[in-house]
């Protein structure tokens, strides 16, 4: 019978007939479509699509089987099909997110769980080796002492408010672990950002800037297309980020202490900051020791509280004076040199 079936690659944003398909088919297992996501394996039967995955990158998203087809050998096919194109685009290290309830399926398909957060959320990957090997390789980084510090920053782009935070936590701690987050919607692109936390953060001798990895988990790609509640979709995407942090970050680099800034203009970061206090402190949601939550208040240039939000507004209004206010000297540096380029990263995506 499922030799019959035709497994084929879609692009939905050119086809609105397999897109409407596509939706009709993730309504029947209670799922949305992720905006994410264009990229699609289906199969199809008679002319009708009948399975499908989606595919961010190197994230699985978006798997639906009609029910009528559901519990046999096209399961399997399907994930198959998918891993195949993948690894043809250049991921073969796989992630997905699913609901609790399908880790054995998905087991079944040669994913391992990560974290998992009860009743709402599982994070898998394609390896059962994946996280450990990444620790093995974060352990190298590994330095010794009786306050071990941490810091993660998106630097959007490095700001006096962001040193000052680095300067502050470097001086409470034996050594300060910096992780800048691969954020795919950032303004700057990754090397940039990471380039100018490690030059803004020279000065400090006792500091490791790490560059970002698969498991610190970007708020762009994070699903939503399964979680209606938007309270729940916070709850899982900030659960699953700190618990990775918690159970296998801070153990590998023996940290103990998160350091943050207070947040009065965002909502979302002020809640995360909230969420920390749960996540990396409360010792039921983990097995894992409690890592102390350090928040400390924003520094001000003259009326303005420093923010990269405030920096990119005023390089959007060429007011490049203020802008050299709010900066260390070395991010300055990159900006005048690269101006017209920072001009057009404006104008593209328009930040």
């Amino acid at each position: 019978m499922y030799n019959l079936v035709d497994f084929s690659v879609v692009d939905i944003s050119k086809s609105l007939e397999e897109r409407d398909q596509i939706k009709q088919l993730l309504a029947l297992s209670d799922l949305d479509l992720d905006p994410q996501v264009d990229t699609f394996i289906i199969a199809r039967m008679d002319n009708k699509i009948v399975a499908c995955a989606g595919l961010d990158d190197n994230i699985i998203k978006c798997v639906a089987i009609d029910p009528n087809y559901r519990g046999n050998q096209l399961n399997l096919t399907l994930l198959d099909n998918a891993i195949k194109y993948a690894n043809e685009q250049g991921h073969f290290h796989l992630f997905l997110y699913t609901k609790p309830e399908n880790i054995d399926f998905f087991k079944g398909c040669g994913f391992y769980p990560i974290v998992e957060i009860n009743d709402l959320i599982v994070l898998m990957e394609n390896t059962p080796v994946g996280i450990k090997q990444y620790c093995k390789q974060l352990s190298e980084q590994r330095k010794d002492g009786a306050k071990i510090g941490s810091v993660v920053m998106n630097a959007n782009p490095f700001t006096k408010g962001h040193q000052h935070l680095l300067e502050y936590a470097a001086n409470q701690c034996d050594w300060l672990h910096v992780f800048v987050v691969n954020e795919n919607v950032s303004l700057f692109p990754f090397d940039v950002r990471l380039q100018l936390v490690k030059e803004g953060s020279k000065h400090l001798k006792n500091v490791t800037v790490h560059a970002s990895s698969s498991y610190i988990i970007s708020r762009a790609t994070f699903p939503t297309y399964f979680l209606k509640d938007n309270d729940k979709i916070d709850s899982a995407y900030m659960g699953i980020d700190l618990l990775i942090f918690r159970n296998y970050i801070a153990p590998t680099l023996n940290i103990t202490y998160r350091f943050v800034g207070t947040e009065p203009y965002s909502k979302v970061t002020n809640a995360y900051n909230t969420s920390m206090g749960y996540w990396l402190q409360d010792e039921k949601v983990s097995d894992y020791p409690v890592i102390t939550l350090v928040e400390i208040q924003r520094i001000v240039e003259g009326q303005d509280i420093i923010s990269a939000s405030l920096v990119r507004k005023l390089l959007a209004a060429e007011q490049y004076e203020q802008v050299k206010r709010l900066v260390p000297e070395t991010t300055w540096n990159y900006l005048a040199e690269n101006l017209d380029s920072v001009k057009k990263l404006i104008r593209s995506k328009g930040n």
